[in-house]
């Protein structure tokens, strides 16, 4: 099954109220309202995409040791993915695929890296739940998000939903701004150029890992 079925079979158990999440009709419809916006805000589209140049960060693993992607692209290109949480069930499933394409994805000299703002503790727990082995990362604030064009502010009534259901943002982030990342994905050359991107600033779309694997071919797989 495609990392995209997994997520349309979610959501439609999520949409028709099943347990464990019970969701009220309304709930839905708050949901889509506030991905419907963020559509036709236009925000994705001034999203950094192929042929720009990626942004720089060094960013803190869960041990407090730092990543620079710097360091990283001296040992062959990378595939950089921003998601929201440990919290969020389609983010998880994502990483999950990710997982299972890492053997791909060395086999052509890549690095696989994931980022998001939660906190370390909680990147743990991403770690933990996921069985993954490839660095998670946390980005204060979104700042580094920000760098590449995801970062955007929930919508008041969309925090006061997620209050609703103790999804506390702050808590989970160690920052009170409630912003998040549009889930997003990248392929990035050892200089710098962006040779794949896909930013959905609708949560329950995401593109399969093995989309990637013509830029990192065309990466040249140097460093492995």
């Amino acid at each position: 099954m495609t990392l995209q079925a997994q997520l349309d079979a979610f959501k439609a158990e999520f949409e028709a109220g099943k347990p464990p999440y019970n969701a009220a009709r309304a709930v839905i419809e708050t949901m889509h309202r506030a991905t419907a916006e963020l559509i036709t805000s236009g925000a994705a589209g001034l999203a950094l995409k192929a042929g720009d140049q990626a942004p720089s960060f060094a960013l803190k693993d869960p041990d407090g040791d730092v990543v620079s992607s710097t360091e990283l692209l001296t040992k062959g290109p990378l595939v950089l993915s921003f998601y929201r949480g440990v919290w969020c069930p389609y983010c998880n499933m994502e990483l999950q695929a990710l997982q299972a394409a890492l053997p791909d994805f060395a086999a052509l000299g890549a690095r696989l890296v994931a980022i998001s703002p939660q906190s370390a503790a909680n990147s743990r727990k991403s770690l933990r739940q996921n069985a993954l082995s490839f660095p998670i990362l946390s980005d204060p604030g979104n700042e580094v998000a920000a760098s590449f064009g995801l970062r955007f502010t929930l919508p008041d009534y969309l925090i006061d939903l997620y209050k609703q259901f103790r999804n506390d943002l702050p808590a989970f982030n160690g920052d009170a701004s409630w912003t998040l990342p549009m889930p997003a994905r990248f392929v990035i050359a050892q200089d710098r150029a962006i040779l794949y991107a896909e930013v959905n600033p609708d949560y329950t779309r995401r593109p399969e890992p093995e989309d990637m694997l013509p830029a990192l071919r065309r990466a040249g797989g140097v460093g492995a």
